[in-house]
């Protein structure tokens, strides 16, 4: 009784400490393969088998109601301490190299996600990406205002300048 009380504070603090949560299916899969699959998305979250009772419970008390009907089942869950949409987009690719890998469900910025949700979620570009892209815009706005700020002055300094010209020529 004491080992599953200690189960489920442990998944408990991972519900609660993880910024996403992704539950999988992976009936069929082999070891060789869930170690495969645990490899690719290990920065960026924990995968663990998890017994589907004591995840329940552990759900419930981080606050979680999302995968009460989900959990049956060979059940495995993504704890993501990373970067959420490189855990889905790794599950994604594995799966689909794997058909019996099966992306249930998730849970991410306090509210449930489904299947196709997380698949969505796997669309969207990396944080490194949209960072990028970002700094990109802001740069380009920068130069935009640069060149907004520089070009009265220029136009100034020609006018002096043909000012000055047309001043010596008469002279």
């Amino acid at each position: 009784m004491a080992n599953k009380e200690a189960a489920v504070a442990e998944l408990t603090d991972l519900f609660q400490s993880s910024t996403a949560v992704l539950l999988t299916e992976y009936r069929g899969l082999s070891v060789a393969k869930l170690r495969e699959l645990r490899r690719s998305i290990s920065t960026d979250a924990s995968y663990a088998v998890v017994k589907n009772t004591l995840s329940k419970i552990a759900a419930n008390n981080a606050g979680i109601t999302a995968f009460d009907d989900e959990l049956a089942g060979p059940s495995a869950i993504a704890f993501v301490h990373g970067d959420p949409v490189a855990v889905a987009k790794g599950l994604r690719d594995f799966a689909k190299a794997n058909p019996l890998l099966v992306v249930k469900g998730g849970y991410f910025d306090g509210r449930p996600l489904s299947a196709e949700e997380v698949g969505k979620l796997a669309d969207l570009e990396s944080r490194e990406v949209l960072l990028a892209k970002l700094a990109g815009a802001f740069k380009a706005s920068l130069f935009g205002a640069a060149y907004l700020f520089n070009a009265p002055l220029s136009k100034a300094v020609r006018t002096v300048d043909a000012l000055r010209e047309k001043q010596e020529s008469a002279a």
